[in-house]
């Protein structure tokens, strides 16, 4: 097997992201064969070394991957201090599954859930340019001038940003609005329609990518196939 730093590792073995992992090692937490580790960068063999965190033999988990339609009343991450329901308790696993990207409380839709932190940098990096599509209703009829500005682009935190596309599904039905981008910012859809003083009263994602919940009831949960994972690992 080819040697990979141990950063990597760790964050493999669902024991922390990256960034975690690298804390752990300078704690001096972290052991190869029996010797702790404190430098950064160190590279393993996960065949042939004895890798432990705080005494336990660590191993590598096998990658899951799920495509969740998310219900409303959920948070997108692992725990909540408020108590409130995970997406993550939705899915029936045993491995440290995280949810790659963000929906709101009440926004229901597409929602990749894996424990694959390579397959999420992927599927989320803004270079790899992954369309997502959203349906929203908003609180009165979206105007065409606006629908043009959008179109062509707006500032949003001072830098520039805009919808690839705009669609009624409804006809003469402007409240009703599918909308095509590539940009994954925080409450993105909702702020961009924002801008012209409209409320987004409801929001789904149709979809990430190639990634579809069409013949997803809400709540409920498929695991992607094999073609699907190495289409999204290929993208560069």
């Amino acid at each position: 097997m080819t040697p990979i730093r141990l950063n990597k590792f760790l964050s493999e073995c669902g024991a922390a992201s990256r960034r975690k992992s690298d804390e752990l090692i300078l704690q001096g937490r972290v052991s190869v064969n029996g010797k702790v580790v404190v430098e950064l960068g160190r590279k393993i063999d996960p065949a042939k070394d004895s890798i432990l965190l705080d005494g336990e033999i660590i191993k590598p988990e096998k990658k899951v991957y799920f495509l969740l339609n998310k219900p409303k009343g959920y948070v997108t991450t692992t725990e909540d201090e408020k108590g409130r329901k995970t997406v993550v308790s939705l899915i029936k696993s045993n491995a440290k599954i995280f949810p790659v990207g963000r929906l709101d409380y009440n926004t229901t839709g597409a929602l990749v859930i894996t424990n694959d932190g390579d397959f999420a940098n992927k599927l989320i990096h803004p270079r790899n340019k992954f369309q997502r599509v959203y349906l929203a209703l908003l609180d009165k009829p979206l105007e065409f001038g606006h629908k043009e500005k959008l179109l062509k682009g707006v500032f949003l935190e001072g830098k520039k940003s805009k919808f690839i596309r705009v669609e009624f599904p409804k006809r003469k039905d402007f409240k009703n609005v599918r909308v095509f981008t590539t940009e994954g910012k925080y409450h993105f859809v909702k702020r961009m329609f924002g801008l012209f003083k409209y409320n987004v009263k409801r929001l789904h994602r149709e979809s990430i990518g190639f990634l579809s919940v069409a013949d997803l009831p809400v709540g409920s949960y498929r695991k992607l196939t094999m073609q699907e994972v190495k289409k999204v690992l290929k993208t560069n």
